[in-house]
């Protein structure tokens, strides 16, 4: 449990728990606890002991005294009993009160009270940090790998953010004498109560990393978890104020004027804050060269030497290869006559003029994921589930969310529009049963993601790409998603692979392309009713810009007569 090994003066003890029962009159004291959270012990300035003490059934409910034994000046925080375990099941006061046994505690009587307590505010803290997580990282959530100390620092320091004095308890629990033991005591709780969730079925563990379920990553990205994440951080804000104890906490605290201007030059340094851990450096994301934590900073050129010669002295060049919406570079690393190459996106926001187009020929029919991190996520959680169930994907060799970088796999082969290109334009009849058998591929493979309730969000013919053996490389997750409008998908793809096509073409060879790709996409279980309503003018009318409007009415035509292709 988080508490001290080493308990006050028996005196003092006496003494202080003599008050709490004077102050709780006749009413019975549950349980008391010297706590720490408030940076109580300050260098070069007196110390005061915080104590609080619940008890049951306390009319005024809350009550702050200000005592002095000895030399010893004590603070003492009365609340009912209640109250107190509506802070800790559901943040009533935005655990103002609650939040005390979040760090190292000293229980002067009823241990267990208190410890049962612990973990059941321990365990809300957890789930409501699973429930941040899947919202900022919706896609990415399914494959996170989480240590438990990311859900010690990251409450610790949400609380700190909304009561700053406790940022200076935080830094004197990282840099005290007996550190380890501190933290230990502080991670037991949380790891009870990640015990009982892995039991729930929220969180399970693998290979000493918890994962979140992905019945848990469902529910948590409905619009009412969002809702409930946003009211939830006000309410910690609003609660401590309104409701007059963040007032009283401060007024404790004066009491000792040396005490108070010695905590507000502390908070005032820098250098404390950034000795904090950051709790992102113990979340991490599956790559093929292993775990990298969320909070990884290394750049470009750092990555190459490191991952890719391993030879800190190797001559490394970055080309830009592409890019409009997105930084996209080629690096290559030379080391004792081998060259080794990576592909380096860097996702931007689209806040800009280049966007406004897409946003316009989509609206009514597509939305798009804007932020560059967003873009990120799904780009990396896409590709690990594809890769994970067999689909040939560039692997991601590293990512820095913080840098909104990815480094992916150098793939060498052809673009698909290509491939479309000599189909639509070849007079050999054994080049075009070739290229149409990559067609067919390719119908087959989209049927298979979707499979996985998977839209791949951008299916230009440019995002795919023919290896050396014949594999048929998906690429480009950045707007993929889970459960997503598989229909767009197909839509996409097959009219915009009519841009690559001459509006000369003959008739029957266009059919044939779209009927070659509608042919493999139902060989492998696809959805006819999703082939026919990518024929319907909600998704025509989208590629209207880049495409002939006689090649988007064969094409859509053949769709919609999807039934009749099927064996």
């Amino acid at each position: 449990m988080a508490q001290n090994t080493a308990p006050p003066d028996p005196k003092l003890t006496k003494e202080i728990l003599d008050f709490c029962r004077h102050a709780a009159g006749s009413c019975h004291v549950v349980a008391a606890c010297i706590r720490s959270d408030y940076g109580s012990v300050l260098p070069t300035v007196k110390t005061i002991v915080q104590v609080l003490v619940v008890v049951h059934d306390f009319q005024p409910r809350l009550m702050n005294y200000v005592k002095v034994f000895g030399t010893t000046n004590v603070s003492v925080l009365a609340v009912d009993e209640w109250v107190f375990e509506r802070d800790v099941d559901r943040g009533f006061l935005g655990e103002a009160l609650a939040g005390a046994l979040i760090f190292p505690y000293v229980a002067l009587t009823n241990q267990r009270y208190l410890y049962l307590q612990e973990i059941r505010l321990k365990k809300r803290l957890v789930i409501e940090l699973l429930q941040s997580l899947v919202l900022d990282f919706p896609e990415l959530s399914y494959e996170l790998h989480i240590k438990p100390k990311y859900f010690m620092y990251e409450a610790m320091l949400m609380r700190g953010r909304l009561f700053p004095p406790t940022l200076y308890a935080l830094t004197s629990l990282i840099e005290g004498k007996e550190r380890q033991k501190q933290i230990e005591c502080v991670l037991h709780g949380f790891m009870e109560a990640l015990k009982e969730l892995e039991e729930l079925g929220v969180i399970y563990n693998s290979k000493g990393y918890f994962r979140i379920s992905k019945q848990f990553v469902d529910k948590s990205k409905s619009l009412k978890a969002r809702f409930t994440d946003l009211f939830r951080t006000g309410q910690r804000a609003l609660l401590t104020s309104s409701l007059g104890l963040f007032p009283q906490i401060l007024n404790a605290l004066s009491q000792n004027r040396e005490l108070f201007l010695g905590l507000q030059k502390t908070l005032g340094e820098d250098s404390k804050t950034a000795q904090i851990e950051d709790p992102q450096n113990f979340v991490f994301v599956p790559t093929a060269t292993g775990l990298v934590p969320l909070a990884n900073r290394m750049e470009i050129e750092a990555f190459a030497r490191k991952m890719l010669s391993r030879d800190k002295h190797a001559e490394v060049k970055v080309e830009k290869i592409g890019g409009i919406l997105n930084d996209v570079y080629l690096v290559k690393t030379f080391s004792k006559g081998t060259c080794k190459k990576a592909v380096v996106k860097r996702f931007r926001d689209w806040s800009n003029f280049k966007w406004f187009p897409l946003s316009l020929w989509s609206v009514g029919t597509r939305t798009f994921a804007v932020l560059g991190s967003s873009r990120l996520e799904r780009e990396c959680a896409i590709n690990r589930l594809l890769d994970s169930n067999g689909f040939t994907v560039p692997k991601v060799l590293h990512v820095s969310p913080s840098e909104r970088l990815i480094v992916m796999e150098h793939v060498e082969g052809e673009d698909l529009s290509k491939v479309i290109k000599r189909m639509a334009n070849s007079k050999n009849a054994q080049e075009i049963k070739q290229d149409l058998d990559v067609v067919e591929r390719v119908g087959k493979t989209f049927a298979g993601v979707h499979a996985l309730s998977v839209a791949l969000g951008d299916t230009k013919p440019e995002n795919i790409l023919v290896g050396k053996k014949g594999e048929i490389y998906l690429m480009d997750f950045e707007q993929a998603s889970r459960n997503g409008d598989i229909v767009w998908d197909i839509a996409e793809f097959l009219y915009y692979s009519g841009h690559d096509i001459s509006p000369f073409v003959e008739v029957s060879r266009l059919e044939q392309f779209a009927e070659t790709f509608i042919k493999g996409y139902l060989k492998a279980g696809g959805d006819v009713k999703a082939l026919k309503n990518a024929g319907n003018p909600k998704y025509t009318k989208v590629f209207s810009v880049f495409t002939f409007p006689h090649i988007i009415f064969i094409l859509s035509n053949v769709c919609r007569k999807a039934e009749q292709l099927k064996v």
